[in-house]
């Protein structure tokens, strides 16, 4: 007779996770809280500025350099929609930069209201007279279209009118097309791109997006990573790139051309 061999398997248990101030906390003033909940913020502007108030006042810092990634983390963001959002609040003076860290304004006096609130009636000035003018004729000379005037119109009018020619609709700019160097992440790239659409700024021209790129390459010779100049951008809400004016901390590149080998014969005297 064949016996049964029964296995008892561990029973997993749930793990209550309970949060306590000894693990650590964050000091936010009531002020701060209260004008953020009537600041009329979207979800993920929100969720950014409780984020760098997390990074910052919760390691007793008042302004610190807080990366999208680190916002990503810690929102479940996207890195480009975080710094969209960044942007936002940056602008409405609600988070304030020094360089490449931020901040939460303490002045919430400073604050931009974005709801406006405008009078719903809006009085007109008064005119002097209540009655319009009368017109000094009450008369009107009669109008008789006879049939001669009528012929007569007709070929006046029969000119024929030539088509304007079309003009030749331009090929669309793909700014994907640009062909990128080496040395410029394509990632690093396409977030400034993502940044310039969440702004409604989008590079429209080749010429926009060559002359960037220039100025990506002087500030990548004289020492400044290409991804610090664009978070810088992105950081302070600006619409272009600018280079950095703070010193260096890389060694500025060296470019070493290679001399231009010659193909013409040289007479020599032997």
């Amino acid at each position: 007779m064949n016996t049964a061999e029964v296995y008892q398997f561990p029973v997993r248990q749930e793990i209550h996770k309970v949060a306590d101030v000894d693990n650590g906390f964050t000091r936010l003033a009531n002020e701060l809280l209260e004008a953020v909940m009537l600041a009329g913020l979207s979800q993920h502007q929100l969720l950014v500025f409780l984020a760098i108030s997390r990074k910052t006042y919760g390691f007793n810092k008042s302004l610190d350099w807080v990366s999208n990634e680190q916002l990503s983390k810690l929102t479940g963001i996207l890195p480009h929609k975080c710094s969209a959002a960044k942007s936002e609040l940056v602008k409405r003076n609600i988070l304030i930069t020094n360089g490449r860290q931020v901040g939460i304004n303490k002045n919430i006096s400073e604050w931009e209201d974005k709801n406006k609130v405008y009078p719903n009636q809006v009085n007109l000035p008064e005119s002097g007279k209540k009655s319009l003018p009368k017109s000094g004729k009450s008369d009107y000379p009669n109008q008789v279209n006879t049939k001669d005037n009528i012929t007569k119109e007709k070929k006046d009018n029969n000119t024929p009118i030539s088509p304007s020619p079309k003009k030749a609709s331009k090929p669309k700019f793909d700014i994907n097309q640009v062909s990128l160097p080496e040395w410029l992440d394509p990632a690093v790239w396409e977030e400034w791109l993502e940044y310039r659409s969440a702004i409604k700024k989008p590079i429209k021209t080749p010429q926009t997006a060559k002359g960037q790129i220039k100025l990506l390459n002087e500030c990548y010779d004289a020492g400044y990573s290409p991804s610090e100049v664009i978070a810088a951008s992105i950081t302070n809400g600006w619409q272009g790139l600018f280079r950095p004016k703070y010193p260096s901390k890389a060694q500025p590149v060296n470019r070493i051309t290679q001399p231009i080998r010659s193909e013409q014969f040289i007479s020599e005297d032997f």
